[in-house]
């Protein structure tokens, strides 16, 4: 399976575009909008907005760690990033929004501030996972860009960009590849053609079978398979929640 390389300057560009579609997504919504239920277990709209405020911080971390050479973790502890979406999901809206647009000013600044000589600096994610600099604006990306698909607003995986849906659902397969504990899958994208199995087992037990963004749901855990054909014939395989 190949995994497409990161291009950390279409990256970041797309990045700009696609915290644009949040704020303005997150500009129409009230105070009773941000309390209700978004599309993640147990957190709210505001909590949503929260967590990408924070995030987009915790990658500025890192990319001062790669320009510096001084380690700077993402967050403090898991205990401190947890409190930090809890203390700032209840905020009015004026206040989230304001956080929303101001933590992603400080992460493009950051980005703007890196040489090009640092791309290849070593970081490390909150799961322990090492990376080069040059991913970072592409995790960003993927923040954002479902983020807004948790935030229940009116925007679906159906709605992303189809070189982002493609690009992002080679990357969640790459992962789940000889993967123990995960279903043995043939999934085929029948837009592109393109075919992956996941799982440890040599032979595929089901082939599951449809368009790159319902595949792209399914596998973030955004869908429950709607839109796909299962063969033979029963409900998709219940895969494993992403870290």
């Amino acid at each position: 399976m190949t995994v497409e390389r990161p291009d950390p300057e279409r990256d970041a560009a797309a990045v700009r575009e696609a915290t644009a579609r949040l704020a303005e997504a997150a500009a129409a919504l009230s105070a009773e909008d941000l309390a209700e239920p978004s599309r993640l277990p147990g957190w709210t709209r505001g909590h949503v907005l929260a967590h990408v405020a924070r995030n987009a911080d915790a990658l500025t971390n890192l990319l001062t760690w790669a320009r510096t050479g001084e380690e700077t973790p993402m967050y403090a502890s898991a205990e401190a990033r947890d409190a930090d979406i809890e203390a700032g999901a209840g905020r009015p809206p004026a206040e989230q929004l304001a956080d929303l647009r101001a933590s992603a000013d400080r992460f493009a600044a950051a980005w703007d501030a890196l040489p090009p000589s640092a791309w290849a600096a070593q970081v490390t994610m909150r799961s322990g996972r090492v990376v080069a600099a040059a991913e970072i604006p592409w995790k960003r990306l993927v923040e954002v860009s479902l983020h807004h698909v948790d935030l229940d607003a009116g925007l679906d995986c159906a709605d992303l960009p189809g070189d982002f849906a493609a690009r992002e659902l080679a990357y969640l397969l790459d992962g789940l590849t000889g993967h123990e504990g995960v279903a043995a899958v043939e999934l085929h994208d029948t837009g592109s053609g393109r075919t992956w199995t996941i799982g440890a087992a040599t032979e595929p037990e089901v082939t599951v079978a449809g368009s790159c963004h319902d595949l792209l749901a399914w596998v973030s855990g955004r869908g429950s398979g709607k839109g796909l054909t299962v063969t033979p014939d029963a409900a998709p395989p219940v895969l494993p929640p992403l870290l």
